[in-house]
């Protein structure tokens, strides 16, 4: 059974209103979602040298593309780096593809997993749920976006703090209840 663009990009747009937004777990993430400013990409690679290609092309038309239409950009990658360790050791050469285009102070890269674990915590730890994503992904952001963001918000350490109050408050249970609803 094969799974749709349109279906994919559905289930990240629900995760997004739910989770991300629904639960505040990021406080930037709305302005650029509601204001239809968020590019939603499926590769249909299914090698990681194939994903790094895209993720080159979707480096490049974030970069050049105007902030005002394009803020970040959503790089959905479900056929490549299913299992989460070497999705981890992926991001090394995302690091690298920002590097190689001479990006690094304008583009970062963040990483959201269905299977995300901090490093010291356990798989089934509800903390790892922020950043779980319905689909492998990479999530490409503008470095000024990021830096308004943290001159607005102050010390991001408090968002991952609240972050972890807030699953840990839902739990897993009410976790499962946001997708049933």
């Amino acid at each position: 059974m094969r799974i749709h663009t349109d279906e994919i990009i559905y289930a990240t747009r629900r995760w997004l209103e739910k989770s991300v937004i629904g639960l505040n777990l990021c406080p930037f993430a709305e302005g650029p979602y509601r204001g239809n400013r968020v590019r939603f990409f499926v590769s249909e690679r299914r090698s990681a040298s194939g994903l790094l290609e895209d993720l080159h092309s979707e480096l490049k038309s974030l970069d050049a593309a105007d902030p005002l239409a394009c803020e970040t950009a959503l790089l959905i990658h479900p056929w490549v780096l299913n299992d989460f360790v070497e999705y981890n050791d992926f991001l090394e050469a995302c690091d690298g593809a920002v590097i190689e285009l001479g990006l690094e102070g304008r583009l970062q890269v963040a990483s959201f997993h269905p299977q995300y674990q901090f490093a010291d915590s356990q798989p089934d730890d509800i903390e790892n749920y922020t950043n779980r994503s319905p689909y492998p992904m990479l999530h490409l952001l503008r470095e000024a976006s990021v830096e308004r963001a943290i001159a607005a918000t102050g010390d991001t350490t408090q968002i991952y703090l609240k972050n972890m109050r807030t699953l840990r408050a839902l739990g897993h249970a009410g976790w499962q209840r946001l997708w049933r609803e």
